[in-house]
């Protein structure tokens, strides 16, 4: 698979479950499940969320690096996270909030 695709989607899924972990806690209240939680349980529940996060994140740097054999260098790799980070944000907010 071409690494620019693969960088660019180990990124989106990664950023997907970063800001499910950062900003979906806030609608566990309206979840019959989550309602009577308390702050421990949901920053648990949130990094174990994040973890995902990582899992994706890690990989998409690595392969995506220039140096280790990538397309992007590492300014290129930070300005497109922040890209993507910024449009599944948007869409997360339009869809859950």
């Amino acid at each position: 698979m071409n690494k620019t695709i693969l960088t660019l989607g180990l990124l989106v899924l990664s950023n997907t479950f970063m800001t499910f972990a950062w900003y979906g806690h806030l609608k566990f209240s309206q979840m019959k499940w989550a309602s009577n939680l308390g702050l421990v349980s949901i920053i648990l529940i949130s990094w174990s969320i994040a973890l995902f996060e990582y899992a994706f994140q890690v990989p998409a740097n690595r392969i995506g690096f220039s140096e280790n054999g990538g397309p992007f260098n590492l300014w290129q790799l930070k300005v497109i996270q922040e890209v993507i980070t910024l449009t599944v944000f948007m869409g997360f907010t339009l869809v859950f909030f």
